[in-house]
């Protein structure tokens, strides 16, 4: 069986560690992925790339060449007979994105692995700790199982009782492996003999169903038992047909909820066997009445039918299913991680309101639900109503949810105490009011269990000022809560859409958080799939606002974008080139649509754009707000995409499509000068947003860049405040930082008045609002019609806290952080800040500490790769790298001086540079 696999590799890593480590000098390899996943089991590229870190305590340690090995068994890996595929010695410094060159690979095919490398000391590592990863099943006649629906009545205007289906089937040999492959329209949740089969929830995630539909593999061998089994399954509505949108709309990708299911045995003689989903299934509704990705759920404890999942049960009343016929074709092995139970927290306080109801405070703005315990008489309705925030006098708020009910109402069985949690609903909530609750109510009954992407934390920012620390929890609860399979606006309301333009401004910033390379990989294929023939992109992905049309909701400035913007992030912080090659029809496309649109003159103009969306606005007669013109905006996107692309057509070798748009580009730009820049550097858009963009994406002539860098600075200081909405304030400390306006930039992050990223925390915010003032300053509320206390978009300060205050940034000529550059730019009356990021190829740290006239700067560099410092206020000769000179100092390649910036060039390595102004 595969446990005695697990059994065997244990004893080799075992071994290893007996022998003296698994490097011959100081090199070892750790950490190998496939795709970006370990161990996957569900691979269904042709071509799969591997990756893998180096370990060393030596300093500036470069990879000089690789060695990679494939076999079919661990067994014939670990004693390299059989092998598949032998890279033999590669001269190269490539560790991440190797791609597989070996024999074509086939369904189900698992395939050990396992490297070892040479570095430029002359030392070689031992093979590391083998890895593998499996194939999925790669061509639609691979699945033999039916698409089956239950023959159930149900009212397709309404949430129906969740259907249950099963299946018994016979094991009579000793199985050595087994695997389920599983799908379905809808949400599924899978058990075999009782038990839950993973760990995942909301499975099979949300896509562009019409397009691509993901399937789940599991590894189930140690479910089964000898004699008979039973496989079970739950369907809910979910995003396929549940609610989604406004005006309570149903049924938006099909009408009937459908199951895929196919169990594939191996058994120890040699022999297979196959057991599917087909019309032999039974299906039923049991006590699920009511289960909405918006309402909530409905769940009557009394109507559980105990043993259903087991074997045994007598299934003999229940209701017959029918074999459908739909799309096989479309089945794909998800590219991300699967959503998962990630943490629980436990509430902080039960009180009672002024309206006299009961309300659990549970800490933090969270997403998933509440886990709880209660003991009653059967019949006794507990329910628990969601919501983000309490009003002024202190009461349960929830008008800002709109149609949304986030209510879950559990009938108790009346047999002792009774655990419950949903299955396919989640919610979006800090405060939890309770009613019918038998007895007391504790702490103890409660628990939140906090549900999204299992996407790893890469980063971590610290400083000197609390609430900027604080700031940066909010950045991350905001992108946890919003990273549910899909990049969401927001999770609480009648929304929780793919909001493209969301995606595309705090995209930088999430790259940094997480490990969000797979997560977005799969969100851009479900981009490609929905853009429209035009070339048009939806403002939501999936597409459900102009569903099957070429027009409508589709094509916004700054938006759509994401369809360049998007792929470019995700290559320069991963390194990742296929991103470019898979998403470059997409790409193209949207810039070609945008070129067609702006006509000869290339000024992009009557298209419906969303702008610069809740820019700060007043009352006053003689300034109404900052509101920047959708032409400008349009135009600079414009250019920002054409540019992307360009720059994306050099790196693979698109030589003609490189000059094409690189003419294309000038002209944009002459175009944008000519219809929105004075002679003296003025905008015809005097606002932050429009200085902001002009400056990020280089639209000016390098006479005008520093006018214009002046009227943002002096914009700034008149306001003293940011006035930008969602286009602009991704940009704007970056625009300032880096055209000599530091101070400002401090200015606006450090400032805790309205509008600012700080004023909500002084209100109690835990995570990032959707509006600078969602509560005013007296306690009210803005617009309860657009109102989320949980969106991440103004979290896109966050990648200026990494790259500008700590001072982490990518080389583009070398992405990935192949090359690192770290420049810290301490200020903001701030005495330390520092970051970590965990890339693909290590850990990188950049953290500055200053003590009177004492800077202090700790650096971090992963083994094959290096950095260039750039130190300012420094001059090198009072530089000392743990109270060395730096002519001295082991790993330090080159330094020069560039007018009050010290200028360092290391290699691999742990650094302490100190030196006094």
């Amino acid at each position: 069986m595969e446990t005695n696999l697990t059994m065997r590799l244990f004893f080799i890593v075992v071994t290893f560690l007996i022998l003296g480590g698994i490097c011959f000098g100081d090199s070892s390899v750790f950490d190998l992925k496939c795709e970006y996943k370990t161990n996957p089991i569900a691979i269904d590229s042709a071509k799969p790339r591997m990756s893998w870190k180096i370990r060393s305590s030596e300093r500036a340690v470069q990879q000089s060449a690789y060695q990679i090995r494939t076999a079919n068994s661990l067994d014939d890996l670990t004693s390299a007979t059989n092998l598949i595929w032998d890279t033999y010695k590669v001269k190269s410094d490539q560790s991440t994105h190797v791609v597989y060159q070996g024999p074509s690979l086939s369904s189900r095919q698992r395939v050990w692995w396992q490297v070892r490398v040479w570095d430029n000391n002359g030392n070689v590592s031992n093979w590391s700790t083998p890895a593998s990863w499996e194939m999925g099943l790669l061509k639609a006649e691979d699945w033999v199982a039916d698409w089956i629906e239950p023959e159930l009545k149900e009212d397709e205007a309404a949430s129906n009782p969740c259907p249950m289906l099963r299946k018994q089937f016979e094991i009579n040999k000793k199985v050595k492996s087994a695997r389920a492959y599983v799908t379905s329209r809808g949400l599924y949740e899978m058990q075999l003999n009782g038990q839950k089969v993973g760990d995942q929830v909301f499975t099979p995630g949300w896509t562009s169903y019409h397009n691509i539909l993901q399937y789940q593999v599991y590894d189930i061998t140690d479910m089964l038992k000898p004699g008979a089994n039973c496989v079970s399954v739950m369907l809910g509505d979910g995003w396929y047909r549940g609610r989604l949108v406004w005006e309570k709309s149903r049924n938006f990708f099909g009408k009937n909820v459908a199951l895929l299911a196919q169990i594939e045995v191996a058994y120890q003689d040699g022999t297979s066997e196959t057991f599917i989903s087909d019309r032999s299934w039974k299906a039923t509704t049991g006590p699920i009445l009511i289960s909405d990705i918006y309402d909530g759920e409905t769940y009557d404890a009394r109507l559980e039918k105990e043993n259903w999942n087991n074997p045994g049960y007598d299934d003999s009343t229940w209701a017959s299913v029918r074999v459908a016929d739909h799309q096989k074709d479309i089945l794909v092995a998800p590219a991300g991680p699967p959503v998962k139970k990630i943490e629980q927290i436990k509430p902080v306080k039960i009180f009672t309101t002024p309206a006299g109801e009961t309300v659990v405070d549970m800490g933090q703005n969270m997403v998933g639900w509440i886990r709880f315990k209660v003991n009653g008489p059967a019949g006794t309705k507990v329910k628990l109503v969601h919501t983000e925030v309490l009003d002024a006098a202190g009461n349960f708020y929830i008008e800002n949810l709109r149609t949304a009910k986030q209510t879950i109402e559990y009938i108790l069985k009346g047999q002792g105490v009774e655990t419950y949690e949903p299955k396919f609903t989640f919610q979006g909530f800090r405060y939890v009011l309770v009613e019918g609750w038998p007895g007391e109510l504790t702490l103890d009954s409660l628990t939140g269990v906090v549900v999204h992407s299992d996407i790893t934390p890469t980063g971590t920012f610290e400083c000197s000022k609390p609430l900027l620390n604080q700031l940066q929890h909010n950045i991350i609860w905001g992108q946890k809560g919003n990273f549910l399979d899909v990049p969401t606006d927001c999770p609480q309301r009648d929304e929780r859409l793919g909001w493209t333009g969301d995606a595309q401004v705090f995209a930088r910033t999430a790259c940094f958080n997480a490990d969000v390379a797979g997560f977005y990989t799969k969100w851009l294929a479900d981009v490609a799939a929905d853009q429209q023939p035009s070339g048009a992109v939806p403002h939501v992905i999936p597409n459900v606002l102009s569903l099957g049309k070429d027009t409508g909701a589709s094509a916004s400035a700054g938006w759509a974008d994401v369809a360049v913007v998007l792929p470019w992030t995700v290559y320069l912080c991963y390194g990742d080139t296929r991103i470019l090659e898979k998403q470059y029809p997409s790409m193209k496309a949207w810039v070609d649509y945008i070129a067609v649109k702006a006509g000869d003159n290339l000024l992009w103009e009557n298209e419906h754009t969303y702008g610069d969306w809740l820019a700060f606005s007043t009352n006053r007669s003689d300034y109404p707000g900052a509101t920047t013109a959708k032409d400008f905006i349009r135009q600079a996107y414009f250019a920002r995409s054409t540019d992307l692309l360009l720059r994306t057509a050099a790196i693979l070798g698109k030589t003609d499509d490189q000059k094409k748009y690189s003419q294309l580009l000038a002209k944009v730009k002459e175009a944008f000068q000519r219809e929105f820049v004075t002679p003296n550097g003025r905008l015809s858009s005097d606002t932050q947003t429009a200085y902001s963009l002009a400056l990020a994406f280089d639209l000016l002539p390098d006479n005008l860049k520093d006018n214009a860098a002046e009227r943002l600075a002096k914009d700034v200081d008149s306001f003293r405040h940011i006035t930008t909405g969602f286009l602009g304030t991704p940009v704007i400390c970056h625009a300032l930082s880096e055209n000599g306006y530091l101070d400002q930039a401090y200015m606006l992050l450090n400032r805790d008045k309205y509008p600012s990223w700080l004023y909500p925390i002084t209100k109690g915010a835990t995570t990032i609002w959707e509006r600078w003032d969602g509560i005013k300053a007296d306690n009210s509320f803005q617009d309860k019609g657009m109102n989320s206390f949980n969106h991440y978009a103004y979290g896109a300060i966050g990648e200026w806290l990494y790259r500008v205050v700590a001072g982490i940034e990518i080389d583009e000529m070398n992405p990935g952080y192949k090359h690192i550059i770290i420049q810290p730019h301490p200020g903001g009356g701030l005495t330390y800040a520092q970051a970590k990021l965990e890339s693909m190829y290590g850990p990188i740290e950049s953290g500055w500490k200053i003590d009177g006239k004492t800077t202090t700067l700790n650096v971090q560099i992963p083994p094959n790769t290096s950095a260039t410092l750039r130190i300012p206020s420094a001059n090198l000769k009072n530089i000392l790298e743990q109270n060395t000179e730096l002519k001295s100092a082991p790993g330090v390649l080159k330094t020069s001086q560039d007018a009050d910036t010290a200028v360092i060039t290391v290699g691999s390595g742990q650094y302490s540079f100190k030196f006094t102004k």
